[in-house]
């Protein structure tokens, strides 16, 4: 009978190589693990870190979509806005010879306002996109505004959210909060929403609360008061956008192209012949509709709403106003109640 037997020096062989592989193998997995431990650190260091938001009403379900350019009609720069889908889409573009913008076809005191936008992709330093309401045109001494503000950044995804309100003209004092998007707005639709009435101002970003304005005493003076415009702007902010200005806009990457659609405006209309009115909106003639945004359920935040606006505030917001002691010796005096911002 023949006996098969293995060499030593075949068996010493095998085991030196299967040492190699095991070696070769875990080298692997450890440089692996390494760059996307980069990869990650430098995705938050970037961005700020990012985390899985709350679930919550989704708000703009309750209100219908309009197509744009039904609601909207050109604020400047014609050339560089080009309706899409049957009007209900837009696009308005920023390159070397302007920028574009909106506005409502009508003026609204209180009610819901909501766009989906697609931000541009690239490097968008001091490029400005601005969804907002104003009465400047009206009130150029004492007008009121509330403001989304996006800014570009040289960074290909970090674009920051900047909000900003202002009643009676109170300019002097910036009220401006900035948080970082906890997706890249440059991918796919995003929805921005302002809710204003009596009760208070509340900023979302797909549905998700991240400012409340309430309305009290102490913030009654900075409250908008008088009825109010929609716009959409994409401007070049080069002074002031990006850190301050020390990125302008790079016009190599232009055109810069920001889509809007799925617009949501649905508020108590003003008449067009007294444009200055400042009644209330279910009180007084000059308005043509009822607020759509007086009932309780609009009264104050649901429990859903204040975890979605705590998560949002802790997690991804870098600078309020309120804690800008640099800039304010004395805080402005809504800061004292942590319910006004």
């Amino acid at each position: 009978m023949y006996i098969y037997q293995i060499h030593p020096s075949s068996y010493q062989c095998n085991t030196f190589n299967s040492k190699k592989m095991t070696f070769l193998h875990q080298r692997f997995l450890l440089s692996f693990s390494i760059m996307f431990t980069v990869s990650r650190l430098l995705l938050i260091s970037s961005r700020g870190p990012i985390y899985k938001p709350p679930s919550v009403e989704r708000l703009t379900d309750r209100f219908h979509s309009t197509p744009v350019e039904g609601k909207m009609s050109t604020f400047f720069g014609a050339p560089n806005i080009r309706m899409k889908s049957n009007g209900s889409y837009a696009d308005i573009i920023l390159d070397k010879t302007s920028g574009s913008g909106l506005v409502s076809k009508d003026r609204y005191h209180h009610g819901f306002f909501s766009v989906a936008i697609k931000l541009p992709t690239g490097d968008t330093s001091g490029v400005v996109l601005a969804f907002y309401m104003s009465n400047s045109d009206v009130f150029p001494h004492d007008h009121d505004e509330v403001d989304f503000e996006l800014l570009g950044h040289e960074k290909r995804r970090q674009w920051v959210l900047q909000t900003n309100i202002y009643g009676n003209g109170s300019v002097k004092t910036g009220r401006e909060e900035k948080f970082y998007l906890w997706f890249d707005p440059t991918q796919e639709f995003h929805q921005y929403s302002m809710l204003w009435n009596t009760h208070h101002i509340v900023f979302l970003v797909d549905n998700i609360p991240i400012r409340e304005v309430i309305y009290n005493q102490a913030s009654s003076s900075l409250y908008p008061s008088k009825p109010m415009s929609l716009y959409a702007t994409i401007w070049d902010a080069s002074k002031w956008a990006t850190h301050g200005g020390k990125y302008p806009v790079n016009y190599r990457y232009a055109p810069f192209v920001a889509s809007l659609g799925e617009l949501k405006t649905e508020g108590c209309l003003m008449s067009k012949t007294n444009s200055t009115s400042t009644g209330s909106c279910s009180k007084s003639s000059t308005f043509l509709t009822w607020d759509p945004v007086e009932g309780d359920e609009y009264t104050k935040l649901t429990s859903q709403q204040t975890i979605g606006l705590n998560w949002a505030r802790s997690k991804h917001m870098f600078y309020s106003y309120c804690k800008d002691t640099s800039r304010y010796k004395v805080l402005p005096l809504e800061c004292k109640n942590t319910g006004t911002s």
